[in-house]
């Protein structure tokens, strides 16, 4: 890159899911994009291998990618629609059961693997003219003045933007060097996730049992397979990564109850710890944040990358806005608008997570008895289950544009 050609509108820092996907929204309209990303991802793999890390993307999601030319891709990387959702709880009889059929709608959303999302955005950016990909490289520092940034990265390179966005993650030197403060919480669990075998199909369903240390989820895989995400306290957590297979067989499929036939072979265990991370600001002058970057929430709904792509289509709708009426994207009163529309949306959602957390948590027989009550009566109240379910999918609320097609 020459000196002549490093001074753009916006810098990214993190070409993530999130951070590639605000890119891609603004470089499709003409806007100087650079996105500077650490790690370069493979792009292609074994075709009979599974990604460990999974998202559900919901309606809302889909139609950012739609939104972005991203789409068709991912389709053909493959995605494993979920029609379905069946909710029960370990110390109750409470169970509800969502299905797309009641809602008029073809799905409730679709499990996909982080690198055939991450692929089909590399693909996209590097076909966009007025993107910069500068990977791998890493930011090394920042300085800012009434005009824009300027960022060095760690390779001696240098670029000029009028705004600096932080989707670097929950570990966000972005958001450190900027010194925004977090509140930050670790749920005293931790994630056990692997791709496993069942005895049944699937069923097009997204399957999620909540026994008194935690949610353990079963996410349907295009290949017929399921991805756990088994969130319990970390000493269970690690004594379930060193058991041997056989025996961890047997406590998932115990653990699951045996939904779908016992569980009959596992690949890799990954554990990592769960924590809730909420930045106090996600603005400041010439710089926002967005994605894990702003706010980390439990995955026990799966809302965390969805909330990621609402802050990056809100953000590009602002900054589209802003610079078609000839103003500065980078101004702290141009982003004022981003911060209130996403920091309560964000709050209120891990505000329900750590709620249901805690409900379902408590082992007290009155809770129970609450918890059996309140799952079988909102599984009887079709207005009221609906609502839920369409708020989930993203299908209501205050959505960006291209969140609502």
């Amino acid at each position: 890159m020459s000196a002549s050609d490093n001074n753009y509108d916006i810098a990214i820092i993190g070409g993530g899911c999130v951070g590639g996907t605000l890119a891609c929204a603004l470089a499709q309209e003409g806007v100087r994009v650079a996105v500077v990303e650490a790690r370069a991802t493979p792009q292609l793999w074994a075709a009979d291998s599974v990604d460990l890390r999974v998202f559900a993307v919901t309606r809302a999601s889909e139609r950012i990618f739609r939104a972005i030319g991203c789409w068709d891709v991912i389709e053909q990387g493959g995605i494993s629609p979920f029609r379905a959702m069946q909710v029960w709880d370990a110390s109750s009889t409470g169970e509800i059961h969502f299905d797309s059929a009641e809602l008029g709608e073809p799905t409730l959303g679709y499990i996909v693997e982080q690198r055939v999302i991450q692929a089909a955005l590399n693909a996209r950016m590097e076909a966009l003219p007025t993107l910069d990909r500068l990977c791998p490289a890493e930011l090394a520092g920042f300085d800012m003045d009434a005009d824009g940034t300027r960022i060095t990265l760690d390779d001696g390179r240098s670029l000029s933007a009028r705004l600096l966005v932080g989707a670097d993650g929950a570990q966000s030197r972005v958001r450190g060097m900027a010194d925004i403060a977090i509140e930050a919480r670790p749920y005293d669990q931790e994630a056990v996730v692997a791709v496993v075998t069942t005895e049944q199909s699937h069923q097009e369903t997204a399957w999620q049992r909540f026994l008194p240390t935690g949610p353990l989820a079963f996410l349907p895989l295009r290949d017929g397979r399921s991805s756990i995400v088994w969130s319990t306290t970390p000493d269970q957590a690690a004594l379930l990564c060193d058991l041997d297979k056989a025996d961890f067989l047997r406590e998932l499929s115990s653990a699951f109850a045996n939904r779908l036939g016992a569980v009959i072979d596992v690949e890799e265990r990954v554990r990592f710890p769960l924590q809730r991370l909420h930045a106090t600001r996600y603005v400041s002058e010439r710089l926002a944040l967005i994605g894990d970057a702003a706010h980390v929430i439990h995955p026990l709904a799966g809302q965390g990358v969805n909330l990621g792509l609402l802050d990056a289509a809100a953000l590009a709708e602002v900054i589209l806005e802003t610079l078609h009426s000839g103003r500065d994207p980078g101004r702290l009163n141009n982003l004022r608008r981003y911060e209130r529309w996403r920091h309560g949306n964000n709050h209120a959602m891990q505000r329900a997570m750590d709620g249901f957390k805690t409900l379902f948590g408590e082992s007290a027989v009155p809770v129970r008895s609450v918890r059996s009550l309140g799952l079988g009566l909102v599984n009887r109240l079709g207005p009221v289950k609906q609502l839920i379910a369409r708020h989930a999918m993203g299908l209501e609320g205050d959505l960006p544009r291209m969140a609502r097609g």
